[in-house]
């Protein structure tokens, strides 16, 4: 992501996509939300975590700058592997503005999915533009639903 000095102040919101060094267990998933809820409360950064079967989606929303600094953290953090930007842009409005981090860990399927459906988690892998950002979408939706509940 690369900003201009002008564009500090810019809302701009991306979803990337990683691969744990390791498996995350309760406690190390913890340790993790609670470090990075308090660097982006004083970042000025909202958003939520997904996390499956040691894959990590995040959706970030804040400052141009903060946000590009934040994912360079990522990229160089030991506990990310394979760090996909998956879309990134200016956002009119902030659409996970009561989180500094929301955060949901999302079950494994039992089963395969019946013929016909489709895994929005996994869509996000598959390299297809609107299908990559049909799946952010509905896990964006499919988040706010759960957190309501």
């Amino acid at each position: 992501m690369t900003v201009n000095p002008q564009d500090d102040d810019r809302l701009v919101s991306l979803v990337y996509s990683s691969t744990g060094s390791s498996e995350f267990d309760e406690d190390s998933l913890d340790a993790l939300l609670t470090e990075s809820r308090a660097a982006n409360r004083a970042n000025g950064v909202t958003g939520i975590l997904l996390y499956r079967a040691g894959r990590f989606v995040q959706f970030l929303e804040g400052p141009a700058s903060r946000v590009a600094a934040l994912m360079r953290s990522i990229i160089a953090d030991p506990r990310h592997s394979n760090v996909r930007v998956l879309l990134e842009g200016d956002a009119p409005e902030r659409h996970f503005a009561e989180w500094t981090m929301g955060y949901h860990r999302v079950a494994e399927p039992a089963a395969p999915l019946p013929e016909g459906f489709r895994s929005s988690f996994d869509d996000l892998e598959g390299g297809d533009p609107d299908g990559m950002l049909r799946a952010v979408r509905e896990l964006s939706f499919w988040f706010r639903v759960r957190a309501a509940e």
